[in-house]
């Protein structure tokens, strides 16, 4: 009998795990391309409809409650906030898109920001995209989707607060998340499914995050 081959174990969950339970800390946070820091390590994005769960998801990757605010007011981020990493990337939360209780003249500014952003950025790995698995991907995001592969950004799919919906209901929007996203060019094709509530899905982000930071340097 031929003997079995052994699959190596992937590190990066616990590569991950490390990265994440290390020093995270709130940088700043940019309203103007000029206010952004230097290019100097890579950048991992975080986009989303607002209220979509961006914040609360941010938290539960470092384990920290308060790092990023959360709000039940559509449109609280209304800039870009930097986030340091253990000195190794960037985490950057975006502002929510689709909504916000602003003028809008400064939806316009934020508009013009997030667009710059990506199409200028470098040092931009990835931007990870939240959407709210109960709704699905909807028009709004689409657009979003859009402007990314216009941008040539390369963009992968988070679906959140998974913990409300029955188990069928979770393979079912998975399935359908990861059908949508076959013909579009700039999509890493693997949609991850989390519950910020419950811990769900946020080990495979952190292992996903850490192994883009190892590629990118």
């Amino acid at each position: 009998m031929a003997d079995e081959i052994e699959v190596p174990e992937d590190p990066y969950p616990e590569i991950g795990r490390k990265l994440f339970a290390g020093r995270c800390d709130f940088v700043m946070g940019a309203a103007k391309l000029a206010q952004l820091p230097e290019m100097d390590r890579p950048e991992i994005a975080f986009a989303g409809r607002s209220n979509v769960g961006k914040s609360s998801l941010v938290n539960a990757l470092t384990g920290r409650k308060t790092l990023a605010k959360t709000s039940n007011t559509p449109g609280r981020t209304q800039q870009l906030n930097y986030f340091d990493l253990g000195g190794r990337a960037y985490m950057v939360d975006m502002p929510g898109y689709g909504y916000a209780q602003a003028p809008v003249e400064q939806v316009r500014a934020w508009t013009y920001l997030v667009k710059s952003y990506l199409r200028g950025r470098a040092s931009l790995a990835r931007v990870f995209v939240l959407i709210d698995s109960r709704h699905g991907l909807k028009e709004v995001d689409r657009e979003a989707l859009d402007l990314l592969d216009q941008a040539a950004t390369s963009y992968q799919i988070v679906l959140t607060k998974l913990d409300q919906l029955k188990l069928p209901e979770q393979a079912e929007r998975i399935e359908q998340t990861a059908a949508a996203l076959i013909r579009r060019p700039a999509a890493f094709p693997v949609v991850l499914a989390t519950s910020s509530r419950e811990g769900t899905g946020v080990a495979d982000l952190r292992a996903a995050i850490a192994r883009l930071i190892d590629e990118r340097s």
